[in-house]
């Protein structure tokens, strides 16, 4: 109870921020915010905080989560004064991209911005991927770590190694240096058209080897942090697992061109 309670005050503290940042000027068109989260009670309000400082047109943040601590709470007390929506994930739908497609079926904007809820996609950046959709001048945009001026602060070297290694596999389906980032923006409808797996592996990744040179993609690059709050759900023997599956699902695609 005592950390319930000390986590409690430091979130009502940032609601109060985020409440002082509530009235700045927005673009034209709406967005919705999909957030995947699983035990992030330290970090929703936060987030909340930094995102409704944007100048942004937000029709909504959609946490889809499948959390054991207290995050759907915060969620739900979030969405008695800011346009937060909870989706609890169905658990007959597991998994991330499973997460991000059930938020893009329940949005209501016209763009979506995936993002993941420990800030280590930075929200400051959240303006520069959703303004390429708003010109006209690109159809999805994503963060990466992976260009001049992105990074990873802090990543030990086996991470850092197979997080590259994976993101070059990739390359020569996409043309893109970070497929494997989940921090990207792109229009609801286009993303539902092309409709990728819900038990794939990375949501923008199958999105961009369904749609190929149709899909006019721009990186801007990003500067990854750790998580400050929270337990981290990385390990080595997690990377490895996520580096196998990534392996299988890059594979499948350049069988299935072979073939083709």
């Amino acid at each position: 109870m005592p950390r319930r309670r000390a986590l409690r005050s430091s979130w009502t503290r940032q609601i109060e921020e985020a409440r002082n940042h509530s009235n700045m000027p927005t673009f034209n068109n709406s967005v919705s915010i999909i957030v995947p989260t699983r035990n992030e009670a330290e970090n929703v309000a936060s987030l909340v905080s930094q995102i409704v400082s944007r100048p942004v047109a937000l029709q909504e943040i959609l946490f889809v989560d499948d959390s054991t601590d207290a995050t759907r709470d915060m969620i739900r007390s979030l969405a008695a004064n800011y346009p937060v929506r909870l989706i609890e994930q169905d658990r007959a739908r597991p998994g991330l991209a499973a997460a991000v497609m059930s938020g893009a079926e329940a949005a209501t904007g016209t763009f979506l911005l995936i993002m993941d809820a420990d800030l280590s996609h930075p929200p400051q950046r959240i303006n520069d991927l959703l303004a390429p959709l708003l010109t006209n001048t690109a159809d999805m945009v994503i963060g990466s770590r992976y260009i001049p001026g992105g990074s990873t602060p802090g990543w030990p070297f086996w991470r850092r190694m197979l997080s590259r290694a994976g993101s070059a596999l990739a390359y020569p389906l996409t043309g893109v240096h970070d497929s494997m980032s989940n921090f990207f923006a792109i229009a609801r409808s286009r993303l539902l058209d092309l409709a990728p797996p819900a038990n794939g592996s990375r949501t923008a990744f199958e999105a961009m080897v369904r749609a190929g040179p149709t899909l006019r993609v721009l990186e801007i690059p990003i500067v990854f942090r750790d998580r400050a709050r929270g337990r981290s759900k990385m390990s080595l023997g997690i990377v490895f697992r996520c580096f196998s599956r990534w392996l299988v699902a890059v594979f499948r695609h350049v069988c299935g061109r072979v073939i083709a």
